[in-house]
């Protein structure tokens, strides 16, 4: 009887969360086009956006051609509200706080970008970071901003399964940093906090549904290593952490030192300090650089593309090493599209022909031009896009669901 009494909600909303992501996808819709988009029937949709404009999440859009070619009575174009809310995502990485507070349609407010030494930043000199400028912020929101709804933390390092701690991260010397409780008392919103992997595997499934989809794979390459996994249309979490910890896979027994304090992980072989260590002549034993300059990893990337010497061969370790983890993986989960992103991705030329080889030549599967890669040489956009859909799909999902909004309705055109 539990059930067949909540099925019905659970129904209407979904109904709502189709009708306000194809809108948030598109821009604008008429109603027959949020037919045509979500499957919905048209009883159903006059019903949902009609509610919908009643509370002031979406209206009536002015600057919209839809349907101006369509002959008949002229269809009215639909768009977000975006003065609804206001959300707030923020990236934090090695040296690096970055804040974007985004309007309900997806716009951006205001954005600021701080070096802060994280590698000698206790939990409180962080939370302070991010603080101050998220006040800094919210304290010049133009006047028809609505008030902040919700904010997410993608962040370089291993989170818990809640999404509301950092457990550990190579970027600072503090573990267990409950950025969610901190900030959702300061700021008396939902919190969530996760691997910044998990963020651009979030933004790639939402800006290219078609190609990132049911199961794929987000890998960063980076000063570490990471990877945001989806599996059956949900991302891939484990049963305390974030998980999916591609970099920290072992590579070979007892190798080289990693940053994690282990040694022969796929990080080790694989990252930017990893590549310098090996071409500078260091012992892989040598302790990881703490940061590397990204014109002195560019240096050493041309003179591998100059040279058939120990820079190149820096470069087909590092692309074995990752071939390997791809194996190991796909014997798991059967070969997934897989995403490499970040400064490594723009060096794959110099990786290709070995990664391939050790995924291909060796699993049975199928030949190399089976294995599916795209590169996305900036990290920094699609970690902020995740954060952004992690919180505008929250909203949609949680704040705006049938019956849940308490303000006062806006009615305003939009």
């Amino acid at each position: 009887m539990i059930d067949e009494i909540a099925r019905p909600d659970d129904v209407r909303r979904q109904n709502r969360r189709l009708v306000l992501t194809g809108l948030r996808r598109h821009g604008s819709l008429s109603r027959t086009d949020i037919v045509a988009e979500t499957g919905l029937s048209p009883s159903t949709v006059s019903a949902i956006t009609t509610a919908l404009i009643a509370e002031g999440i979406i209206g009536e859009s002015r600057d919209s051609d839809v349907a101006s070619n369509r002959r008949g009575r002229p269809q009215v174009a639909l768009a977000l509200n975006p003065e609804i809310g206001t959300i707030a995502a923020v990236e934090l990485a090695l040296n690096l706080v970055h804040a974007v507070l985004f309007d309900y349609k997806g716009q951006v407010i205001s954005e600021e970008l701080q070096r802060v030494p994280t590698l000698a930043a206790a939990a409180d000199d962080l939370n302070q970071s991010i603080c101050r400028m998220l006040d800094n912020q919210l304290g010049s929101l133009p006047p028809k901003a609505g008030r902040l709804m919700h904010i997410s933390m993608g962040v370089q390092g291993v989170t818990d399964s809640a999404g509301g701690t950092m457990l550990w991260s190579p970027i600072t010397p503090d573990s267990n940093i409950a950025f969610g409780e901190t900030l959702s008392k300061r700021y008396g919103v939902t919190v969530a906090v996760a691997n910044d992997c998990n963020m651009i595997s979030e933004a790639l499934r939402w800006s290219d549904p078609s190609h990132y989809a049911e199961d794929f794979a987000a890998i960063l390459l980076s000063h570490g290593i990471g990877m945001g996994l989806y599996l059956k249309g949900k991302p891939f979490v484990g049963a305390q952490s974030s998980a999916a910890e591609f970099g920290h896979m072992l590579h070979v027994p007892n190798g080289a030192l990693c940053r994690c304090g282990r040694h022969g992980c796929i990080e080790a072989y694989a990252s930017d300090y990893a590549i310098l260590r090996k071409t500078s002549g260091q012992e892989d034993n040598s302790q990881p650089a703490q940061d590397v300059d990204p014109a002195a990893f560019g240096e050493v990337a041309d003179l591998a593309r100059a040279n058939d010497g120990s820079e190149r061969a820096a470069f087909r370790k590092a692309g074995q090493a990752i071939g390997s983890g791809l194996r190991s993986l796909f014997s798991l989960i059967d070969p997934v599209p897989v995403a490499l992103v970040g400064p490594g991705a723009g060096v794959f030329d110099l990786m290709e022909d070995e990664l391939r080889g050790i995924v291909s030549g060796t699993s049975g599967w199928g030949a190399t031009q089976d294995l599916n890669i795209r590169c996305y040489p900036d990290e920094h956009p699609l970690i902020l896009q995740g954060c952004m859909m992690t919180s505008l799909l929250h909203l949609d999902t949680q704040i705006f669901a049938p019956g849940d909004v308490k303000e006062a309705p806006l009615k305003r055109a939009i």
